[in-house]
């Protein structure tokens, strides 16, 4: 333990934590997509590597965008934070638009000219993304930057009335009528910005019930065809939460809305402590829904067994403590923020999409980060992780470690640059009545005041300590230690003379 703490209290501990447990799960996670995709697409294609060189080509990517907002300081995400939210309101109403119009029109496919929307998914063309992902990413920024300017106004309703609270209601119903495990996310998010900011508890339980009723509304539209829902079909929302409070016996659930959470289980158990090894699942064989995308964590638990499931959720975790590591060190109020925001923003997501796979949770299909299929989500994931991998490094201790033993330029150049140093405290300014005293009178007065003596003159222990502890401070802040005035007409005793 004494080696652990030693560990972490170095001052880029944060930063290389965040990347190596980042890292590892996007290993795993294009492991575990080529094994769970590879059957079925050389069943469809004849190409077994089809699904997984989409996502390969997805990290290249995501790393570049990891890359890209690593260097980006934090004036630069507070800019991109508006014309970011703006855009993903434009392409979910652009996406919301199409699937209604062709709801109306009875059409099969929801397309004008180039664009083409197909539930969660919007088609400009060659290019297909997920407008409720980047909806993710530019709450964060945009919700941080308006808090932080807000400051201690936060504790006033009307404060929170405008603008944050009208935004994010449009952004719950534009997401969460295609997508309520999404919004749910969304949700999560917004209360870990207000957690962060230090909101009070009665604003989170108004939150809380404006919440359920959101989500009972949202649950009540599929009916009348929102998501993949049918106009005088089933509720399938509604289906998958009575399924989930009073769930049917396993020998019912061969067919019907129970048919993915049973079989997740089969393979969980099939799974048992080490697995069947890597590759070799059954439930793949078309026997599972969603193999590659929302259970994947299933596919993971059969082949890789109780051992597998513990070190991708260990890896979680240290993400998390990571996250809110970065959020507890670092000084300026929006990288806070923001940090505890994308933090809550994973974890939400990982308890949701886990939760539904064994059954804790209700089934939202919802993806694992970093670990299912999906190339909106990894590539936002990964913009976001290399966000707070900027802010890592601009914590204190961090960047007065990286200007004390600068890198070489090209290092700099190919990787990232220095972080600003964190600022230095200034005095405060005289009082207006010590304006008219001479520069000798004001500065013993202040030594006076701030060095307590005893009654022979000498200076206490407690201020010898603070002395001391100012003069080691100023030494690894890099300031030059005080120059003394000479004096110009010698010592007191000749100037008697």
């Amino acid at each position: 333990m004494a080696a652990l703490r030693g560990l972490l209290a170095r001052p880029l501990a944060s930063y290389y934590l965040l990347i190596s447990s980042a890292g590892l799960l996007l290993v795993i996670g294009l492991a575990m997509v080529f094994s769970a995709t590879s059957v079925k697409a050389y069943a469809e294609n004849g190409n077994a590597y089809a699904d997984f060189s989409k996502q390969a080509v997805f990290a290249v990517v995501g790393l570049v965008a990891f890359w890209a907002c690593q260097r980006l300081p934090a004036r630069t995400y507070r800019v991109l934070g508006r014309p970011l939210l703006g855009l993903s309101v434009v392409l979910l109403l652009i996406l919301n638009v199409l699937l209604a119009w062709a709801s109306l029109r009875d059409l099969e496919v929801a397309k004008i000219g180039p664009v083409e929307a197909r539930l969660l998914w919007l088609y400009i063309g060659p290019i297909q993304l997920q407008p409720s992902e980047l909806a993710k990413f530019a709450l964060v920024l945009w919700g941080a930057d308006v808090i932080a300017r807000k400051g201690a106004e936060l504790g006033w309703w009307r404060e929170l009335a405008t603008p944050l609270f009208p935004a994010v209601g449009l952004l719950f119903v534009l997401v969460g009528y295609n997508d309520l495990g999404t919004m749910l996310c969304l949700l999560a998010l917004v209360v870990g910005l207000l957690w962060a900011a230090g909101v009070r508890l009665r604003i989170f339980a108004a939150l809380s019930a404006l919440g359920l009723l959101g989500i009972g509304l949202l649950v009540a539209v599929a009916s009348l065809g929102a998501g993949s829902g049918e106009k005088g079909e089933e509720n399938y929302r509604l289906a998958r939460l009575t399924t989930f409070i009073n769930p049917p016996p396993p020998e019912e659930c061969n067919i019907g809305d129970c048919y993915q959470l049973a079989q997740a289980r089969y393979a969980i158990d099939n799974g048992g402590w080490f697995g069947v090894g890597l590759g070799k699942s059954s439930a793949k064989w078309d026997w599972l829904p969603a193999a590659g995308n929302d259970f994947i964590f299933a596919v993971l638990a059969e082949e890789l067994g109780v051992v597998g499931c513990a070190v991708v959720l260990a890896l979680f975790a240290v993400l998390a403590y990571t996250g809110l590591r970065i959020a507890r060190r670092v000084a300026d109020p929006f990288r806070r923020l923001a940090a505890a925001a994308v933090t809550t923003w994973l974890v939400s997501q990982t308890v949701i999409n886990i939760g539904g796979v064994v059954g804790l949770l209700p089934i939202t299909g919802l993806p694992l980060p970093f670990i299912s299929d999906g190339g909106s989500a990894l590539v936002v994931t990964m913009a976001a992780i290399g966000m707070l991998a900027s802010f890592a490094r601009a914590e204190p201790d961090a960047a007065r470690a990286l200007h004390a033993r600068p890198p070489a330029r090209w290092v700099r150049l190919l990787w990232a640059p220095l972080p600003p140093l964190p600022g230095r405290r200034t005095a405060p300014p005289p009082a207006a009545g010590d304006r008219a005293t001479t520069g000798r009178d004001r500065t013993a007065s202040t030594r006076d005041r701030a060095e307590p003596r005893d009654r022979a003159g000498r200076e206490s222990p407690a201020t010898r300590d603070r002395a001391t502890n100012r003069e080691a401070s100023r030494r690894a802040d890099g300031v030059p230690p005080p120059r003394v005035p000479r004096s110009r007409s010698g010592p007191a005793s000749e100037r008697r003379r």
